[in-house]
């Protein structure tokens, strides 16, 4: 079994889970000094000397190209065991690191996940980040996951080149991974570990603006692409009356006139598929959503504007926001 530990700044908490793994015995540790700088290398050289590979970035890449530097080089040495991905600053234990590492298949396609209670002393910024995680997640792939940010996760070889395709260079790889394997058939399993923080976890580089703003950039596009595409089917809805008061036509027209648009803008800007064999799949996949999409649609607004009562723009707000979500999630996981 491989330990894979990036490492950015490490204080000598990375030297001693290096030793006590070596103490165990059976593993081969790999850490990836991500351009720490010159200031650090005694630190990564008590890590060699304790008899594990380490591998430098000259400058800083942030931890998912380091996860991934881990990745090619286990596949260029031609890895066949496991791996297990670690954190450097204490937050996993050995115990902890072993007990993932028995889970992990073989031959499988699994993540394993090292999941946290967040009972106790958790700081605010990391029980807060992870119910906010949790929900997206679960809301675009419809797949519930206890801990989304956790750093303490399993694989078998046979992923490495997978886990290598993944895009994200910082915080952001770890989220994606979990968005990209419901559609590459890429199980999750989840084992709980202990939750360790120390010192507040004043150790960690996550930056809370500019790499959430990373993680949650998949949502925030589509979002983007869904207002877009809901001003034009607002205004057209609007528009179409005037030429006939059909109610069904006016809905069907607006939305079909704003799905071409957002097909569009889906496909290529914020699930970035743009190759021919996955227009012939997520095209029919895309316009049979927008069917059963328009006919909640309709039947929603009929009942909020017919029924309720409700003026026709406010019956469309209302509508809209409530299949949002619903629209995200079925996109995510059938669509692209």
């Amino acid at each position: 079994m491989t330990v894979l530990i990036p490492a950015y700044e490490p204080d000598t908490r990375l030297v001693d889970l290096v030793r006590r793994l070596q103490a165990e015995g059976g593993h081969r540790i790999v850490v990836v000094d991500d351009g720490s700088g010159e200031a650090y290398r005694p630190i990564f050289g008590a890590a060699a000397d304790s008899g594990c590979t380490v591998l430098t970035h000259a400058a800083n890449r942030g931890k998912g190209r380091a996860l991934k530097t881990g990745f090619r080089y286990l596949q260029s040495i031609g890895a066949t065991d496991g791996v297990v991905c670690a954190d450097s600053d204490g937050q996993h234990s050995p115990a902890d690191i072993g007990r993932i590492a028995r889970h992990v298949s073989e031959d499988g396609r699994e993540i394993v996940l090292g999941v946290r209670r967040f009972a106790g002393k958790v700081p605010l910024r990391s029980r807060f980040g992870n119910a906010v995680t949790r929900l997206i997640y679960r809301a675009s792939t419809g797949v519930a996951v206890t801990d989304t940010q956790t750093g303490l996760r399993g694989y078998s070889a046979r992923m490495l080149d997978w886990l290598c395709r993944i895009p994200g260079e910082r915080f952001e790889y770890e989220m994606n991974m979990l968005l990209a394997a419901p559609a590459a058939d890429v199980a999750i399993r989840e084992e709980t570990i202990e939750t360790i923080y120390l010192d507040n976890n004043r150790s960690s580089h996550f930056r809370p603006l500019a790499d959430s703003v990373k993680i949650y950039w998949p949502i925030v596009k589509f979002s983007a692409s869904s207002l877009l595409s809901a001003l034009i089917d607002f205004v057209l809805l609007l528009l179409i009356p005037l030429a006939t008061p059909n109610l069904f036509i006016a809905v069907a027209g607006a939305r079909l006139c704003s799905s071409v648009f957002n097909y569009t803008m889906n496909r290529n800007y914020v699930f970035g598929g743009n190759k021919k064999a996955a227009l012939r799949r997520s095209m029919p996949r895309y316009f049979a959503l927008v069917a059963v999409i328009l006919l909640l649609n309709y039947g929603l607004m009929y009942v909020l504007h017919n029924q309720a009562g409700l003026p026709l723009a406010a019956a469309k707000v209302l509508t809209e926001g409530s299949l949002f979500l619903l629209s995200f999630a079925a996109q995510r996981a059938f669509v692209y």
